[in-house]
């Protein structure tokens, strides 16, 4: 009974977390591009926060891995992004925004291993995929809908008080983690000089170096530098665009932008957990990773801002397969060898890297060849993630015996 409430309490806090992650991306380009920031220093500024992932992306996976409050780890995520919120809605001048993209930046690679620790802390492995597509399928709810009210408030108030709204919307999330209640794993003792170190469950820690030995690792981790490289710059470079040339009812097409895909997502997300499941994980990548060039080659040929919307649901699909398959595949190579989080926090800094390469060549791009250029080299890149998926990348799947059906603590 206190896992089935626990579950519930997880899909709240799916929910109300990606409410205060809509606040950024998208909405800062515009807010930025309407204070008179050009493409290229926005597209700069957008990798600031990347690079600060990508600093922390490793050792706040290992640190995820160590803790056993993993609550805690959330909401000292939540409460960060709370502020960098704050910092933005301050003013857009450089000093609070670089503040807060490096804020944000770490923020978001401490929460994402803490949900992920949490969900399979209530779930078994074999049923993770459910449980993954049923968070992508709450948190996309909550990115749509709140993506609509940030539109309403932006159009009709001011940008700046999206990022009001943004910090508003993080109390419920923490409220939602109060709710959330599991065993805790057992505190193992410190394991004897020259003995191999335990996992909570007793069994032998993989060492670093031969988790980094692992094929399935390092390919899936060049995969989502592809992905990355060329999807984290297309709504941005997008909405900087429109916000250049129409003056009526921008906010209201870039939430459009959003809170489509998200219905998608939504939609899609459970299918996605269950295929993965059926299928494996390769045939599911190529779904998702074939989306990506053609919405870049779509958006260049895109004239009217109103057709931005149909071309951007084909986001809704990529993201659903990346959103359950990312920490999926964390849990095939790292699940119940100690490192799950750091497995997570490892194709985190893979997708730093990706983005930080998109935003900030694609600005330099479209500063320098134009908007149409700058998306033909994403496509290019979306090809490439293509191509890597289907020639290199191993199945990952597993077979699960049947006594971890029970849920467990591998976190």
């Amino acid at each position: 009974m206190v896992i089935a409430r626990s579950l519930r309490a997880l899909d709240w806090l799916n929910f109300f977390v990606a409410n205060v992650q809509t606040g950024f991306g998208p909405f800062i380009a515009s807010y930025l591009a309407a204070n008179k920031w050009t493409q290229g220093e926005i597209g700069l500024m957008l990798s600031v926060g990347t690079i600060s992932a990508m600093a922390s992306q490793l050792p706040a996976g290992a640190l995820v891995d160590a803790m056993r409050n993993k609550k805690f780890a959330a909401l000292s995520a939540i409460i960060a992004i709370i502020v960098s919120a704050l910092l933005l809605a301050a003013s857009p001048t450089f000093v609070p925004v670089f503040a807060a993209e490096v804020l944000h930046g770490f923020a978001s690679c401490m929460l994402v291993p803490a949900m992920a620790a949490i969900s399979l802390a209530l779930v078994s492995r074999a049923d993770l995929g459910d449980r993954l597509g049923r968070n992508a399928r709450w948190a996309s709810i909550g990115s749509a809908l709140t993506a609509a009210l940030m539109g309403a408030f932006g159009e009709y108030l001011s940008l700046r008080s999206v990022f009001f709204l943004t910090a508003a919307l993080a109390l419920p999330a923490i409220v939602a983690l109060r709710m959330i209640h599991y065993d805790a794993p057992p505190v193992v003792p410190r394991a004897p000089a020259g003995r191999p170190k335990l996992t909570p469950e007793g069994e032998e820690r993989e060492s670093l170096r031969e988790l980094l030995k692992d094929r399935r690792l390092l390919i899936f981790a060049a995969c989502v530098v592809l992905f990355h490289l060329s999807n984290a710059a297309m709504l941005n470079l997008a909405a900087g665009e429109v916000t250049a040339h129409m003056g009526d009812n921008v906010q209201l097409v870039i939430a459009a932008c959003i809170i489509v895909p998200q219905f998608i997502v939504a939609a899609l997300s459970p299918w996605v957990g269950r295929q993965a499941q059926k299928w494996g994980r390769r045939p599911v990548l190529i779904l998702g990773f074939c989306a990506l060039p053609i919405r870049a080659i779509l958006f260049a040929g895109v004239s009217s801002p109103y057709l931005l919307v149909p071309v951007q649901m084909l986001d809704g699909i990529s993201a659903a397969v990346f959103g359950v398959m990312l920490p999926l595949i964390a849990a095939d190579v790292a699940g119940g060898r100690g490192h799950y989080n750091l497995t997570i926090g490892f194709f985190g800094l893979a997708a730093g890297v990706g983005a930080t390469l998109s935003t900030a060549a694609a600005g330099f791009a479209a500063d320098r060849f134009g908007t149409a250029m700058s998306f033909f080299g994403l496509a290019g890149a979306g090809a490439l993630a293509v191509l890597m998926v289907w020639l290199a990348m191993p199945e990952t799947r597993t077979e699960h015996r049947a006594e971890e059906a029970e849920p467990s603590v591998k976190v």
